[in-house]
C-alpha cells in the first residue's frame, strides 16, 4: 500500500502559521519527517488558499524540494490559479489532488494536468454532492475519466478517489466504497486508486481513530485500493501498509470472506481489529464503546 502523508497541512496550528508567515523551517521539518516514516508522497494542503495561493503554492514546493527532492509531491487546494502556478516548479511528476467530477472544475483542470504531464486524483464528487453509491460513483468516474482520455490522459496518471465517510455517521458508506473500488478495473482498466483514509474515523474518539484508520486501510485493500492518505504519525499503519503485520492482515480479510474467529483465542489486539472489522461492515451497530462490548 503506498502511503500520501497528509499532515503537511494548513489545518495543523504549526504548518498553518509557518505558511502564513513564510517560514520554511517547520515545512521542511515536517517533509523529512514524513520521508524518514516513508511517506511515498508527500501531499501539501493549503485549503482553499483564495488570497494568495498563486504565491504560497509554488513557494511551498520550492521550500519542501529543497531538503526533500526525491519524493513526489501531491498539490492539495481548491485553488486552481495555485495548482497552475505551482506545476512548473515541481522536480518529480506531482499529483493534482484533486479533480471534481464537475465541469466547471475538470474543464479548467484537466487541461493543466495534461501540459504539465501531471498526474491527478479523480474524485467522485459530483454535481449533487456525495454520491449515494457504488453506481453512482461507477457513473462520475466514466464521466471524468472520458474527459481525461479526451484530452491524452491515460488512465495509468489518474487516481481514483470514490470519498471516504466517517463511519459514525454514515455507516453503509463504508461497504459501497469497498464495493466501487472493487469495480474500477472493470470501468477503467490501468487507473489507480487513492482515498482520505483518515476520514473513516472523522468524529468519533481521538483514541479510537488508529485503529478505524488501520482496519479500514486493510479492508480497502483487499478490494484493490493502492494508495490511501494517511497519518504519517501512526506507526501502525505504516507497519500494516508496508507489510510487516501479515496477521493482522489475515484476521481482516478472514473476516470478510465469512470467517468468523474464535475471539476467545484471539489476543486482545487481535480482538480489537476484528470487532472494528466487523462495525465497518455494518455487522456491529457503531458506538464508541464497540471495542468493550
Amino acid at each position: 500500500m503506498l502511503l500520501i502523508g497528509e499532515s503537511l497541512n494548513v489545518i495543523s496550528r504549526k504548518i498553518g502559521k509557518a505558511f502564513k508567515e513564510r517560514d520554511p523551517k517547520p515545512i521542511q521539518e515536517e517533509a523529512l519527517f514524513q520521508k524518514k516514516k516513508g511517506m511515498d508522497y508527500i501531499d501539501i494542503n493549503l485549503g482553499p488558499a483564495k488570497k494568495d495561493g498563486h504565491e504560497l503554492m509554488p513557494w511551498v514546493v520550492e521550500v519542501v524540494q529543497e531538503v526533500v527532492d526525491d519524493v513526489p509531491l501531491a498539490l492539495d487546494t481548491s485553488n486552481i490559479d495555485a495548482i497552475a502556478a505551482a506545476l512548473p516548479v515541481c522536480k518529480m511528476t506531482p499529483i493534482i489532488n484533486s479533480i471534481m467530477c464537475r465541469p466547471e472544475r475538470y474543464e479548467k483542470m484537466i487541461p493543466l494536468a495534461a501540459e504539465h504531464n501531471a498526474e491527478f486524483v479523480a474524485l467522485m464528487w459530483g454535481p449533487e454532492g456525495l454520491p449515494r453509491d457504488e453506481n453512482e460513483r461507477a457513473a462520475l468516474c466514466v464521466e471524468l475519466l472520458y474527459a481525461a482520455n479526451e484530452a491524452g490522459i491515460p488512465n495509468e496518471k489518474i487516481w481514483v478517489d470514490g470519498i471516504v465517510t466517517p463511519v459514525n455517521i454514515q455507516q453503509p458508506q463504508a461497504i459501497s466504497l469497498m464495493e466501487f473500488t472493487g469495480m474500477i478495473q472493470d470501468i477503467a482498466p490501468g487507473a489507480r486508486t487513492t482515498c482520505g483514509l483518515s476520514n473513516i474515523s472523522n468524529g468519533p474518539p481521538d483514541h479510537l481513530r488508529p485503529i478505524l484508520n488501520q482496519t479500514f486501510m486493510v479492508m480497502l485493500q483487499k478490494y484493490g485500493m493502492e494508495s490511501v492518505i494517511a497519518d504519517p504519525l501512526d506507526d501502525q499503519l505504516i507497519s500494516i501498509a508496508k507489510g510487516e503485520r501479515q496477521d493482522i492482515v489475515d484476521l481482516i480479510y478472514g473476516i470478510m470472506d465469512g470467517k468468523d474467529p474464535d475471539m476467545a483465542g484471539l489476543s486482545k489486539e487481535m480482538q480489537d481489529y476484528a470487532k472494528t472489522t466487523n462495525v465497518i461492515l455494518g455487522k456491529s451497530l457503531y458506538s464508541d464503546s464497540w471495542l468493550q462490548l
